[in-house]
């Protein structure tokens, strides 16, 4: 459905609320999701990105509601990924021939996902610039690895609007489109976690093209990312939260995660928790369980963390697997600056504890060397040593 959002730009996408995972069922969907599409009507018609390819033949019906399909004169792809380019496929079906504006890197990745059809690309690269009549023009802007290296976004002068695709988004439907009429507490904790689970890997570059965007001198007075709200309410409060989210971020917290078999490495978790409160007050102490948690979820709390507390009990002369899978993860999403300890049960071989320390170490952590390792069962002596262990922390 064409949903005017300012002046002649519409947005044409798809609102999930029935989404439950995403990236196959690598990141966990809470609150719906949507795929923004955006249709621009100057003296040049411009479709900015399509939907997810489950949804494209609704999305051309939809589209042909809103427009004759003839009249595109051009289409963005900032984006190859099929969540955002799923619908392409029959869309140049139905106006075969139409331009299509992305990068070169884009171009491999479209040809790579649907095969070489002949489809009339239009290379670009930043700084580059499209007429679309009435004194307007899209300014694009190379977005390399945020989240793949063929993203970009598009500013269009004349209405101010950053077309940012996955920069900026959120996994969250709203069903109003705008970032002032959705639920600010909800709003918040699902950009926190999609930038976490998603580009925090890519800090380092999220902070350098902040930069250079702001270089730029863009007056931008909203922003449309391709999921989630549609940011008008003071739309720079989402980049100023990017730009210290991409600095090794942390807050005054301290996060416990471990597995258990018998109870033993559970037992230690809780009695460290209690004492992380104990003996900080004005910390936050978070305790979660690795395969009764959702790990996008638990990731967002450990990159609020400024040292997290880790517990496996030895099994097999290695640690649960459940685990050995959380810190693979845990590595995948590169975070920085930040503690971290290990505890864990064994009965007879007992080289959990060594295999954490080097799995932390290996995902960019600083283990401290003080660490609670309990034969069988937990008992008061090593509950004793919690207290020098956290005092690392």
């Amino acid at each position: 459905m064409k949903r005017n959002i300012k002046g002649n730009v519409s947005w044409v996408g798809h609102i999930d609320w029935d989404l439950e995972t995403f990236h196959g069922d690598d990141y966990s969907i809470m609150n719906g999701s949507s795929q923004n599409a955006y249709l621009i009507e100057e003296e040049k018609t411009v479709l900015v990105d399509t939907v997810w390819a489950p949804h494209r033949f609704e999305f051309v019906e939809n589209l042909r509601k809103a427009v004759d399909l003839k009249k595109i004169d051009f289409i963005i792809a900032n984006h190859g990924e099929t969540d955002h380019s799923g619908a392409l496929t029959a869309l140049l079906d139905e106006i075969p021939g139409t331009p299509v504006y992305c990068t070169a890197a884009a171009v491999k990745s479209l040809e790579g996902q649907y095969g070489k059809r002949g489809w009339n690309f239009k290379v670009v690269k930043t700084g580059d610039e499209l007429d679309i009549g009435n004194g307007k023009k899209l300014v694009f802007v190379e977005m390399k690895m945020l989240h793949w290296p063929d993203s970009m976004a598009v500013f269009m002068t004349g209405d101010d609007i950053l077309f940012s695709n996955d920069a900026f988004g959120q996994h969250f439907a709203v069903e109003e489109l705008f970032n002032d009429k959705a639920n600010q507490c909800l709003l918040m904790k699902e950009a926190l976690k999609y930038y976490v689970n998603i580009l925090n890997p890519f800090s380092p570059l999220v902070a350098k093209k902040i930069e250079e965007i702001s270089g730029m001198n863009l007056n931008i007075s909203m922003i449309c990312p391709s999921h989630g709200v549609i940011w008008r309410d003071n739309p720079l409060q989402i980049v100023e939260k990017y730009a210290q989210w991409s600095k090794s971020y942390q807050e005054n917290q301290i996060t416990v995660i471990y597995d258990t078999m018998w109870e033993g490495t559970a037992r230690l978790a809780r009695e460290i928790a209690f004492e992380l409160s104990a003996a900080k007050p004005d910390t936050v102490v978070k305790v979660f369980s690795v395969s009764k948690s959702d790990k996008n979820e638990v990731m967002t709390e450990v990159f609020k963390s400024k040292a997290i507390v880790v517990g496996s009990p030895t099994v097999s002369n290695d640690i649960l697997s459940s685990m050995t899978g959380w810190l693979a993860f845990l590595k995948q999403l590169k975070f920085k600056n930040k503690k971290a300890a290990v505890f864990g049960c064994y009965g007879w071989s007992g080289e959990g504890n060594r295999i954490l320390r080097e799995k932390l170490k290996d995902a960019g952590f600083e283990v401290v060397d003080e660490e609670i390792k309990s034969l069988w069962n937990p008992e008061t002596e090593d509950f004793a040593k919690i207290k020098d262990m956290i005092a690392r922390l």
